[in-house]
């Protein structure tokens, strides 16, 4: 009894001194700790319950169970399409996006540094720029003058102007190649960085292991140097793919033509920010939350499979 008594207190005693020597890094921490509690988990926390609600933003809320999410996957026409409009922008500008990303950055690697640097900078230029998507507007235009237009008029390859944004059938084609362009910007960057921190030792040992060609190296050498590097990368695709809204809005406003290139975060807005329906807005973003989730464990464990 006295020796359990014994090992019990020497146990609260490290763990005591074991905080005390790492207080100055509780310390460190804390601003960024009551930050991200601030305005990330109590607003997803937030977002949760006030998804059972109805709240229009100055009435009390009115407690009404699951009706917000029966409401969003049986009444609402909208809902379908953007999750749909979601999905297909996710799936071509997440893991695709990812890997054009990883390629770019691959093959640009292989420059001397100056021509390196200029050509990162040119393909991370777009993620500096939040309103440079509106040079699309003028080359989509649906009028004669848009470039595309008038150079295939100019060739005689069409005989009217084609309306790329308004044509239910073109408009997402057209925002998926616009949001493609955008967002592997921040990717790439990460994977240029990573590249550039691979020990270049690891090459001389491969080759003396039986190494032979530049896939084997970036399949058995490369790739698993660069596991957080590419978690990263991973994580960032994930966010950007699944919060597409300002690019559909701008280039084919809201709502578009039979709904075609409404995404989530469009509805979100709409319910949110133009009807007040705050409980029902919620109730959607709990549902894109759950998707990026879902979505970040599925590529986090091809990542780590890759990585082995």
């Amino acid at each position: 009894m006295n020796n359990a008594k014994t090992a019990a207190e020497l146990s609260k005693l490290r763990k005591r001194d074991k905080f005390n020597s790492n207080l100055v890094y509780y310390f460190m921490i804390a601003p960024f700790f009551i930050l991200f509690v601030a305005f990330t988990v109590l607003p997803v926390i937030s977002s949760v319950v006030l998804s059972f609600f109805d709240f229009d933003a100055v009435s009390t809320p009115r407690f009404i169970g699951l009706d917000n999410y029966l409401r969003m996957f049986v009444q609402d026409e909208v809902f379908p399409k953007a999750l749909s409009n979601t999905a297909t922008l996710a799936i071509i500008t997440g893991p695709i996006g990812f890997f054009l990303a990883f390629m770019l950055a691959w093959m640009v690697n292989e420059f001397g540094p100056t021509v390196r640097t200029l050509l990162s900078f040119l393909f991370y230029a777009p993620a500096l720029s939040g309103n440079v998507y509106f040079i699309w507007q003028i080359l989509f235009s649906g009028d004669a003058y848009g470039y595309i237009n008038s150079t295939l008029l100019s060739m005689g390859l069409i005989v009217e102007p084609i309306q790329w944004l308004k044509n239910p059938s073109i408009a997402l084609p057209v925002i998926c190649i616009v949001q493609l362009w955008l967002n592997m910007g921040v990717t790439f960057l990460s994977n240029i960085a990573g590249l550039q921190n691979v020990n270049p030792e690891l090459y001389e040992a491969g080759a003396i292991d039986g190494i032979r060609n530049r896939w084997h190296e970036l399949w058995y050498i490369t790739i698993p140097s660069m596991k957080n590097i590419l978690m990263f990368g991973v994580v960032m695709q994930i966010q950007s793919a699944f919060s597409v809204g300002a690019v559909p809005i701008a280039l084919c406003g809201y709502p578009s033509v039979n709904n075609s290139t409404d995404t989530l975060v469009s509805l979100i807005s709409d319910v949110g920010a133009s009807r007040y329906e705050m409980g029902y807005a919620a109730a959607i973003s709990v549902v894109l939350f759950i998707l990026m989730s879902l979505t970040k464990q599925l590529l986090g464990k091809l990542v780590n499979m890759a990585g082995r």
